[in-house]
C-alpha cells in the first residue's frame, strides 16, 4: 500500500522522546545546524554564507514543527554567519523551556575557517565552552560532546569536561566520534548521556553492536551523516540505492525521509539530527519522524546496510 504526505506539517512529537541524563526529554527527530551558515559544503573555507532572515526562519520553523533537539558548535560558521549566534538571535530571549542545544568542543578553526590544531588542554577545552556560553547566551549548556580524533585515551580531556560540569557549565556529558574503549574509559570518569558518531544505511555496519550497546546502558545514539552518508559536509550524493529508491517510492517520500526512518527503527534511543537550511527539506525530515517502515522493508535496507543486498 502506498501511502502519501500529509497535507498539514507533521510534529516531531510523532517521532517519539528520549529523555537524555534523566532530565531532559527530546524529540527523537532534531535539528543539526552545521549546514546553517553557509550554502554548499560546510566546514570549509571561503564558503558562501546563507542568507541570515533565511537561516533564522529555518530555525524558528524548526521549533514551531516540535523540534527540541538542537546540536551546534562554535566552529559550525562561514564568513558572516555563524550557527551558534543564529540561534541565538532566532530562539533566545528566552530560549524555549524545553529547548535543549547539545554543542561540541575540541575541534578548532581560525578566523578564515581554516582547521587548527584540536584542544587537548583543560585550559583550550574551557575556552571552547566558554566560547559557547557566550555565543549560546547561556550561564550553562545542555549537553557538551567531546569531539575525538584517533584511538587515545580520553581521559585528560573528558576529565577537563567533568571537571566544568562539578562547576555548573556543563549539565550532561557526551561523546562524539568514539571508539566503544573510549566511551568505557569516558564513563569511569563521569555519566555520559550520549555518543555522536557517524552511522547510516550502509555506514559503519561493523558498529551495529556498539549502537545496541549504548541502548543497553540508556546511552543515546545520534548519528551524523545519517542522510548524508559518503556524501559527508557536501551532503547527500545523486546516487542513491535502488532498494532505499523503491521504499521511499511505495510511501511516497525521498530517499533521505527514508534513511531518516530506518535510522530511527534501530532502537529508542536513536535520535536523529538532520539538518538544512531548506524549509522544505525540514519540513520533510521532521515528517520522517512519523514513517513507519515494514519488517520486510526493514529487512530490504538492512542488507543494504550490510552490503548483501543483490
Amino acid at each position: 500500500m502506498t501511502t502519501t504526505r500529509a497535507t498539514t506539517p507533521a510534529h516531531a512529537s510523532a517521532s517519539g522522546t528520549w529523555t537524555l541524563g534523566g532530565d531532559l526529554t527530546v524529540h527523537r527527530v532534531g535539528f543539526g545546524a552545521m549546514r546553517l551558515p553557509q550554502r554548499g559544503p560546510a566546514l570549509v573555507e571561503n564558503a558562501v554564507p546563507r542568507d541570515r532572515d533565511e537561516a533564522i526562519a529555518v530555525l524558528r520553523t524548526a521549533v514551531e514543527l516540535g523540534v527540541n533537539h538542537i546540536d551546534t558548535a562554535a566552529f559550525y560558521f562561514s564568513p558572516l554567519r555563524s550557527a551558534n549566534e543564529l540561534i541565538s538571535t532566532a530562539l533566545g530571549g528566552p530560549y524555549p523551556d524545553d529547548l535543549v542545544i547539545a554543542t561540541k568542543v575540541g575541534p578548532a578553526r581560525d578566523l578564515s575557517g581554516a582547521w587548527t590544531e584540536h584542544a587537548r588542554t583543560p585550559a583550550a577545552l574551557r575556552a571552547q565552552v566558554e566560547e559557547n556560553l557566550r555565543q549560546l547566551g547561556r550561564d550553562r549548556l545542555d549537553v557538551v560532546n567531546l569531539r575525538v580524533l584517533g584511538t587515545d585515551s580520553i581521559a585528560e580531556r573528558f576529565g577537563a569536561l567533568a571537571d566544568l560540569r562539578q562547576a555548573g557549565l556543563i549539565r550532561h556529558l557526551g561523546l562524539s566520534n568514539v571508539t566503544p574503549d573510549q566511551l568505557t574509559e569516558a564513563r569511569t570518569i563521569a555519566p555520559v548521556v550520549c555518543v555522536q558518531n557517524m552511522y547510516g544505511i550502509g555506514v559503519r555496519p561493523e558498529y551495529d553492536a556498539f549502537v545496541r550497546h549504548c541502548g543497553e546502558q540508556g546511552i543515546a545514539f545520534v548519528p551524523f551523516y545519517a542522510i548524508a552518508a559518503a556524501g559527508r559536509e557536501t551532503g547527500a550524493t545523486p546516487d542513491e540505492h535502488e532498494e532505499v529508491l523503491a521504499v521511499a517510492r511505495a510511501h511516497g517520500v525521498g530517499p533521505a525521509e527514508v534513511r531518516i526512518a530506518w535510522t530511527l527503527h534501530q532502537g529508542p534511543h536513536l535520535l536523529a539530527i538532520p539538518g538544512t537550511g531548506d524549509p522544505a527539506h525540514l519540513a520533510a525530515n521532521v515528517a520522517a519522524g512519523s514513517l513507519r517502515l515494514t519488517p520486510d522493508e526493514l529487512a530490504r535496507l538492512d542488507r543494504v546496510h550490510r552490503g548483501t543486498a543483490a
